[in-house]
């Protein structure tokens, strides 16, 4: 049975949910689904991908994320959490209702591509494909505390939070509008265990499928080559961290990366590649050489980056899959991050790099240093790195997967 999917999603490119959803819709095409992708923002050149809007309308997104900005004035959070109240309704639930689509995928669907009450308006079939936790959470994309869990009430705002609670009312109001179930994806095994943990969706049906990796597209370049190719020296080791805010971000972990290297700069002499990020005013300060490269967006040139590396690093304080893990595994590059979230899925200890314990920084300079050591002709972690991301991230792992759990839905 042919199924047709309409995959919904904010954008195709524009950051790391953006393509992983992208990445989905690729997969399902030519695995016995017909898969199209409608998007706010479209940044490929992919003829499966449709735009919501069209000519002046175009503009609309922008609108109403000026709007939010106001709004979230009200609302201080010290830590700097994403959110997305998800207010504006939009003409995309009639397109989808009218579509000839068997099923509706939702992606990455914040940014005002959706509201909650456009979601609930949905007449066909709902799987959501969730690349955070937005969903069971107020307006949070990601928690540090536990209302999620507990439900939001009035007397359990952080105290990291200031102003209006509109984390309780965005919450309110999902559990006001959704009272159909509906089938939820989480794309690791971390935030399939939040969801069975969260007070508004632990009865929903879940099945777990992680996010795919075009394993034909992307695969190793010869690392000496690789390093020509990229400008780095071959004579020492190359650490490469890679992250959409460079150094900004506090849940990617830059400032425990540095702690962990200045503990280990004593011992090996090593050069860090840091991609997301132009050279800044003010470089960072450290005894080791630090390569800035900016924002990379041709893929290639990203897979001789991650091919070059001696070792991809991912500090990150949360991660609800770890798509660069993945990316690095697939150029048989191994990963050394903390032993969090969706990471667990991706890399295995000591066989494909190394999982230190959270926020370890001692550990996380110790897992670097065992697997510069270990990736030696008779472990060769860079082999089995390529390995598993063949064997359980490919096209056609994921895409198998999908269309059982659309088959066991719709019979």
């Amino acid at each position: 049975m042919s199924i047709k999917v309409l995959n919904i999603s904010y954008s195709d490119n524009s950051g790391g949910a953006a393509r992983a959803a992208h990445r989905i819709n690729q997969a399902l095409n030519g695995f016995g689904m017909d898969s199209k992708m409608l998007v706010n923002l479209k940044l490929t050149e992919d003829k499966k991908v449709f735009e919501i809007y069209s000519g002046l309308f175009r503009k609309i997104p922008r609108v109403r994320l000026l709007i939010l900005s106001i709004l979230r004035k009200l609302f201080e959070n010290n830590t700097n959490v994403p959110t997305s109240y998800a207010i504006f309704s939009s003409k995309i639930v009639k397109k989808i209702n009218s579509s000839d689509a068997d099923v509706v995928l939702l992606n990455w669907i914040n940014a005002e591509t959706l509201s909650i009450k456009d979601i609930a308006k949905i007449k066909k079939p709902v799987f959501w494909a969730m690349h955070d936790m937005w969903a069971f959470c107020g307006a949070e994309h990601f928690s540090y505390n536990s209302r999620w869990r507990d439900g939001y009430t009035k007397d359990n705002m952080s105290c990291d939070e200031r102003g209006l609670d509109l984390n309780l009312w965005t919450w309110n109001r999902k559990k006001k509008n959704w009272k159909k179930p509906f089938q939820l994806i989480p794309t690791s095994s971390w935030l399939k265990e939040c969801i069975e943990d969260s007070e508004l969706m632990k009865s929903w049906p879940i099945n777990l499928i992680h996010t795919p990796i075009d394993t034909i597209k992307w695969k190793p370049f010869n690392k000496l080559e690789a390093k020509k190719n990229v400008g780095f020296a071959d004579n020492k080791p190359i650490l490469i961290f890679c992250a959409h805010d460079g150094t900004a971000s506090h849940h990617k972990g830059f400032d425990l990366l540095i702690k962990a290297l200045i503990n280990l700069h004593s011992e090996i002499d090593f050069n860090l590649g840091i991609v997301g990020q132009s050279s800044p005013e003010n470089p960072i300060e450290c005894t080791f050489d630090v390569i800035y490269l900016g924002h990379i967006f041709d893929e290639e040139k990203l897979m001789k980056i991650f091919s070059a590396a001696d070792i991809v690093v991912v500090p990150s304080r949360v991660e609800t899959f770890g798509q660069v893990a993945a990316e690095a595994h697939a150029c048989a590059t191994p990963v050394v991050s903390f032993d969090i979230g969706g990471l667990r899925d991706i890399i295995e200890h000591k066989k494909t790099g190394y999982l230190a314990k959270p926020f370890d920084t001692k550990d996380f300079a110790n897992g670097i240093k065992w697997t510069l050591n270990n990736n030696t002709l008779e472990n060769n972690l860079s082999l089995q790195s390529r390995k598993r991301v063949e064997n359980f991230f490919s096209y056609k792992v994921i895409a198998q997967k999908y269309y059982q759990v659309f088959m066991d839905n719709l019979s």
